[in-house]
Formats: C-alpha cells, structure tokens, sequence
C-alpha cells in the first residue's frame, strides 16, 4: 500500500502565503518564474506522495483575484516543431492547451510573449492564430551578447527592444511549455521596463525541484536530477548562500552558474539586488510539507529506477545519448538501488522465459504481482490487465470476462476491415469488450468496477509496448517500465 508522505493542505497555505509574502516585499508587484509543470504534475506525486498533480493550480486559485497568467513560448521552438514528449504535441499546440485550460479554471490569462522573435513563416502564422483567438501577442527579441554583454541588454539596445507587456494585476505568473523558453529574460525585461515607469516590481523564481531543503543526497533531489539527466542539470550546494549564510541548501547548476549575471543585472535594473543567492529567489516550501520522509525516499527510488528504463527506451530511439543512461546508472549506485529492487521486472522475465514470448506483470496496490503471457486472442498487455482485474474482484482465474466469441469478431474486424497486421486485442480493445458485455454480465461489471483500482499500480513489459497498450496504462494512472527490445 502505498504510504501518504507529503501533506498536500499544508502545501497549498504555506505556499499561497510566501507568495504574497514576497509580492509585499517588492511593494506590491512580482514577477514570477513558475518552473515545471503547472498541470499533471505527476513527477511530484510520485516523489512525494500526497501531492496533488494539480496542486499549483489549486495553489493559484488561492490567488486568482490578484494573479495573471502570462504564458511564454519561444519563436525558435515553433520553427524546430519542439514538441513534449509527455504529451506528444507540439509546444505551441501547448501554449493554446495551456491558454484554455487556465481560462476554464477561472484564472485571467493576460497574454502571449514570443521569445527570440524574427519573421519566419510558421511563428507568424501562430501569431495571427492567437490573435483571431482574442489573444494579445508581444515581441521579444535576441540580443547580442546575451547574457554576458550587461550594459548592452540593460539599455534601449537589449531590454528596452522588447516590446512592453501590459500587465494589471500584483502577482504576474510567468509559464511556458517546457525550458528554455526564456521566461527569466521575459521577467527580467519586464523589470526593466517597469523600472523606467516607476513601477516599483520584483522576481521571484517557483520550482518544485531540487528541494532546498533537503540534502544534496536525499533521494527526492536526486529523483528530480534523474527526471533532467538529458538536461545536463546537476544539483549542488548554493555556494553563494553557504557564504552569505553559512547554512547549506541545494539548487541546481543553471542557477548557480547564472546568478552572477543576474545578479548584476537586478543592480542595474533596481539599484540593487534584492537576493544574495538563487536560493533566495525562490519560493518553494514543498520541504516544510513532508509529513513521512521514508515514504519519500522509496517513492523516489522507484522513480529513479523507472527513470533509468525510460532512458533505455529513449537510448533505443535514438532520441538521448548513452551519456544520458550513465548517469542514471550513477545516480542509482549512488542511491545503492538497482533494477531489481523494482519488484514487478523478474516476475515479467520469468513469465517471458517461460512462454518464449513477451510477457507483463503488474504490481497491485496490495503487494500482490499479476502476470500476462501472449496468447492467441490477446496480447500481454491485455492479459495481464485482465487478470488483474480478476484478482481485484476475487474473480476466479478460470472465469473468461471477455469469452473468445466476443474477441474473435474483433480480430476479424481489425484485421479484415481496419488495416491491422497484428490481430491481438491491445488494451483499450479488451477494455471496450469488457465495458460492451458488462451491459448484461454481472462478472464482467464487477471486472469493469475494479478500474479505480489500478491508480499508481505498478507494470513492467519485456518488450516495448505498443502506444496504445502503454497510453491506456498511463490513462489509467499506472507506472509503466519495459524493456528496451521489441516483441
């Protein structure tokens, strides 16, 4: 069972109040880099479990009569057709997801910065969506020298290019779709122009991971170190901060690295830097919220471990380097964890090594591992689904849920009439055969009932599963790992 390790009621007061805590300490105006993910913040709560993934927007609603969204999206990620691999669209179908989603929760969505902005078709013609959407755009430009040219991006010549956004509310959330989308420049431009006004307006940075204040060891740190391993980020000790304050605290390499730069340019900007390390500029409380701190630790473990066959899968596409699974491979011996300590990957090897063919197991929220084996109507997937939907409704094993004479037609149709070259049923397919013989057999409506069950389940697959297998367990909020081959 899995164990409650973070209080997420706590999180969402402690968090809305350094919020306006800081936005009083800049005299009534901040700017502030929301980092990660706003939505479907899944890496925290399988890190810290108790957290809520859509705990930042909860977070924001606490504040959504003083708060803004302003949303940022880099022109050269619309012409390289940059895309989240969590979603599998594109960043500015993103930003249009992002723009709706927010505007449905209540929250007053300001409008659109383009970064690195230079004529080219398909950022124009977004631009022009947006606009036909209601949508205010603002240009923001490249420049020269950037970030270590400081008299030059603080002047008319940097900054002062960049058109001036518009903003009407105390607390001005700055987001994007993924990193380096150049929301820090964004902020630090807007300083710069509000300073020129005479808008008295600071920034602040808000990101979940690395937890500051946590150890620089501590599993939930190095979690988020293995979910950035093809980043190239690293967590460190705050050298600034350890001198300012003689405490320790942990950030990460960008931020160290860049706070010089930063730092020079608030004293341009205002006069003086508000922070005396980029530990300072953050807000996150996510440390003072953790209620069972071993129950993070193995959370985060097994986030680890589930990172690193991520990485083989992504290796075997070609779309990460063999660097980046050696650093997963460090980060688990530095954690002393390995890929046996995922206790759903034997049970699927054994399976598979005895059927000669690909197998799934799956780790019930009780302890107890189900497997599937390839059958002649039914792929492993769909097997091992199945059957733990049995066990969850002290089903007899015995009992066919979906009898061969429902599958069958199904075969015919998808291999007959639907194109498929593969006649076993995947997932979704064994799903909609349940839900259809659920209308008139109660065995199968008890099945159908135990989906709820299957939330933060375990599942390992000997071979790559297919996208449908592998979205409908994810649909279903399993934790899915496979094996870097194909079946």
């Amino acid at each position: 069972m899995n164990k409650i390790g973070f209080d997420n009621k706590k999180y969402l007061s402690l968090q809305s109040e350094k919020i306006e805590e800081r936005i009083n300490s800049f005299g009534g105006k901040l700017y502030l880099e929301f980092g990660g993910k706003l939505f479907d913040d899944y890496h925290a709560s399988r890190v810290l479990p108790g957290f809520e993934p859509d705990s930042k927007i909860k977070m924001l609603l606490k504040l959504k009569d003083i708060a803004e969204i302003l949303v940022v999206i880099s022109a050269n990620d619309i012409e390289n057709n940059r895309y989240r691999s969590d979603l599998g669209i594109t960043y500015d179908a993103d930003v249009l997801r992002l723009l709706d989603i927010f505007k449905s929760q209540g929250l007053y969505v300001g409008s659109v910065v383009m970064t690195m902005y230079h004529p080219q078709p398909a950022v124009d013609a977004f631009i022009k969506r947006l606009s036909l959407l209601g949508v205010k755009v603002y240009k923001h430009y490249a420049i020269d020298g950037y970030p270590s040219d400081l008299p030059k991006i603080v002047s008319e010549e940097g900054y002062g290019k960049n058109e001036y956004v518009q903003t009407e509310r105390r607390l001005v959330v700055v987001t994007a779709p993924g990193p380096g989308s150049g929301k820090m420049a964004t902020c630090l431009s807007q300083l710069y122009h509000e300073n020129k006004r005479g808008v008295k307006a600071g920034y602040a940075k808000f990101e979940t991971f690395p937890i500051w204040s946590l150890a620089l060891s501590h599993p939930v740190n190095a979690a988020y170190e293995a979910a950035t391993a093809d980043l190239n980020d690293v967590n460190m000790i705050d050298p600034f901060h350890l001198e300012a304050y003689g405490k320790l605290a942990v950030n990460y390499n960008r931020d160290v690295e860049i706070f010089p730069v930063l730092n020079a340019m608030f004293e341009k900007i205002l006069g003086e830097s508000p922070y005396k390390s980029p530990t300072d500029m953050g807000v996150n409380m996510a440390g003072f919220c953790i209620v069972d701190d071993e129950a993070c630790r193995e959370a985060s473990k097994a986030e680890i471990i589930r990172r690193y066959y991520a990485s083989l899968y992504e290796a075997r596409k070609g779309r990460i380097g063999k660097e980046v699974v050696s650093k997963l491979e460090l980060l688990m011996s530095r954690q002393g964890i390995s890929t046996a300590d995922r206790k759903v990957v034997k049970p699927a090897l054994e399976k598979a090594e005895k059927t000669g063919a690909p197998a799934v197991a799956i780790e019930l929220n009780d302890g107890k591992i189900v497997t599937g084996k390839t059958g002649t109507l039914i792929g492993a997937s769909a097997a091992a689904l199945l059957n733990a939907l049995k066990y969850l409704g002290n089903i007899d094993d015995s009992v066919d849920i979906v009898p061969p004479t429902v599958i069958e037609p199904l075969q015919k149709l998808k291999v007959n009439h639907m194109g498929a070259v593969n006649p076993l049923l995947h997932t979704d397919e064994i799903l909609m055969a349940l839900a259809i013989g659920a209308v008139d057999n109660p065995t199968a409506r008890l099945a159908l009932a135990q989906l709820d069950k299957l939330k933060n389940c375990e599942i390992h697959s000997t071979v790559i599963l297919s996208h449908v297998d592998e979205k409908t367990f994810k649909t279903l909020g399993m934790r899915v790992t496979c094996e870097p081959q194909r079946g």
